[in-house]
């Protein structure tokens, strides 16, 4: 699975960037059909100014999470968690 991520208007460190590999990548055990992953990373005005938006491509459809948080590593772990959830929905729909 590729993962792209695009960091907005500031540089991420590679750190970050080793996180979410390492986060993101888990989720392909829960669909083993996802084309690719694409992470973008902003900081907004509001007092959780970290916002992650994921997106992860599957065959005929596309399941995108947002989040906000004090951190990127907290809104990637609730980005993570919820795409868990939405991924075996989805091969449980698909594979029925």
């Amino acid at each position: 699975m590729e993962i792209k991520v695009q960091s907005i208007k500031f540089d991420a460190d590679q750190k970050l960037l080793d996180y979410i590999d390492k986060k993101v990548g888990k989720i392909e055990k829960f669909y083993e059909d996802i084309v690719r992953t694409e992470v973008d990373l902003s900081l907004l005005a509001e007092p959780q100014n970290k916002n992650v938006k994921v997106h992860v491509f599957i065959p005929g459809n596309e399941l995108v999470v947002e989040r906000n948080n004090d951190t990127f590593e907290g809104a990637v772990n609730d980005c993570v968690t919820t795409l868990k959830d939405l991924l075996v929905s989805e091969k449980e729909r698909r594979f029925k």
